[in-house]
């Protein structure tokens, strides 16, 4: 079974694919304690495989499907990878690197949270909550240990809704390494 917080579809916000359509599975649940995350882990159904591909499938013309949370490597297994690629999904997956992920996930984007260990094999993107920490060591430690593609910052929305834009504009500006990922969907109005 899966705990499950909802299952959306929605434009991704976020890194390489803003903007791209997408179903969202959010899993409950999270080995850390981010003051800032904006998932509700109380909250959660709990779902077989066929359950949640069914509702997967009331959204067939998507071909992205994002797993999210709280941190879906908690629960994210083979056999959810595999009955998704049976029907052609394309898997991105936001983790924040802390545990292994299983065989055939097609995007990963690892948001560490601190300086945690990462227990990734690989990493398509570096998706940093900027919060005025120093990411140069974030940085370096990902490019010594993967082939990474794109790094991004992106502001730290907290949850009475501020954020930090300019303070990561700044920053960006002065370490052009990086570029800036807002949360787009947010922006425009959607979940």
């Amino acid at each position: 079974m899966y705990k499950i917080n909802e299952i959306f579809y929605s434009l991704q916000g976020e890194g390489t694919y803003t903007g791209t359509p997408a179903v969202f599975i959010r899993f409950s649940g999270c080995n850390l304690q981010c003051s800032f995350c904006d998932t509700e882990h109380a909250g959660y159904n709990e779902m077989s495989l066929e359950e949640l591909m069914d509702e997967v499938d009331r959204y067939k013309e998507v071909e992205t499907i994002i797993l999210t949370g709280g941190e879906p490597a908690l629960q994210v297994d083979l056999a959810l990878i595999e009955a998704l690629h049976e029907e052609n999904r394309f898997i991105a997956i936001e983790t924040n690197g802390t545990h292994t992920l299983p065989e055939g996930i097609d995007w990963v984007t690892c948001s560490p949270k601190g300086m945690k260990p990462l227990k990734l094999n690989r990493m398509d993107e570096l998706k940093v909550v900027y919060t005025g920490q120093d990411v140069e060591t974030i940085y370096n430690k990902v490019c010594e240990q993967y082939d990474l593609m794109d790094a991004y910052l992106q502001p730290c929305t907290q949850k009475n809704g501020s954020a930090n834009i300019r303070e990561t504009i700044d920053y960006i500006l002065a370490h052009p390494h990086w570029s800036l990922s807002l949360q787009t969907h947010k922006l425009v109005g959607f979940k």
